[in-house]
């Protein structure tokens, strides 16, 4: 298996050759961007920017696609071209704003630079996709019928979405979240009465070595957390006019 520097530096020749001159950026976001990357656990995730997103071009970087997927087991590397990513700042408002803060051009110009965010539905968002991940928790655990192994995995592998998902908590109440997962939950916990250890349990269950002795009791205060943190961020930081600036009216 490549180190992520040797896949990173192969994807970039792999998409120069097969992409060619209708390739204009590929930048590296999330874990590896931020430097928390943990190998065997954290994804590469990886924007391609493209000059023409039609069928045929994205048919000449498949071949990448599946060496990259198949063969790295990394996710799907994102598509877009550049107008439509600053076009889609109003519905991927964390995405890019994750992409903003901590990213990494591999190749070509940086297209995330500039793009402006709208942070009221940011703040939408993030409460649309913790409810969406606590209702998916929900309906696992009543349809595994609380096996252990099911529960503790479930519980493992929304760990990361649910840090990512606390930082922009954070952003939301105005806030620079801090750099590691604990201070991350210390001060969610701080600001919203949610049960920090909770957090960090879940957290703690990406490590295979680790194991919670009463994983259904766990994984019922990891729900408990999820549902404080929503229920402040419903309460402290009310949802404003959800339209871009300037759609009013238009």
């Amino acid at each position: 298996m490549l180190s992520t520097e040797a896949k990173l530096t192969d994807l970039v020749s792999r998409m120069k050759e097969y992409a060619a001159d209708n390739l204009e950026s590929i930048i590296l976001y999330g874990s590896a961007a931020r430097g928390d990357h943990k190998e065997g656990h954290s994804d590469l995730n990886v924007l391609c920017v493209l000059r023409s997103i039609a069928a045929r071009e994205l048919a000449r970087v498949t071949p990448v696609v599946h060496w990259w997927c198949k063969d790295q087991n990394e996710p799907a590397p994102l598509f877009f071209t550049a107008e439509e990513l600053r076009r889609s700042a109003d519905v991927f408002s964390i995405e890019l704003l994750d992409m903003q803060r901590s990213r990494r051009v591999l190749y070509g110009s940086d297209v995330i630079d500039g793009i402006p965010v709208p942070m009221n539905i940011h703040r939408v968002q993030v409460e649309h996709d913790l409810r969406t991940l606590l209702l998916k928790l929900r309906q696992h655990f009543v349809l595994t019928g609380q096996k252990e192994n099911e529960l503790r995995a479930a519980e493992a592998k929304s760990s990361s979405s649910v840090l990512a998902l606390l930082r922009h908590t954070l952003i939301a109440f105005e806030e620079e979240p801090p750099a590691s997962p604990s201070e991350v939950f210390a001060r969610i916990a701080a600001l919203t009465g949610a049960d920090a250890e909770a957090f960090t349990a879940a957290f703690k269950l990406r490590d295979r070595q680790a194991h919670a002795e009463d994983i259904a009791r766990a994984y019922g205060q990891y729900l408990n957390a999820l549902t404080v943190v929503i229920s402040a961020l419903d309460k402290i930081v009310p949802k404003h006019e959800w339209q871009r600036a300037g759609k009013a009216g238009s």
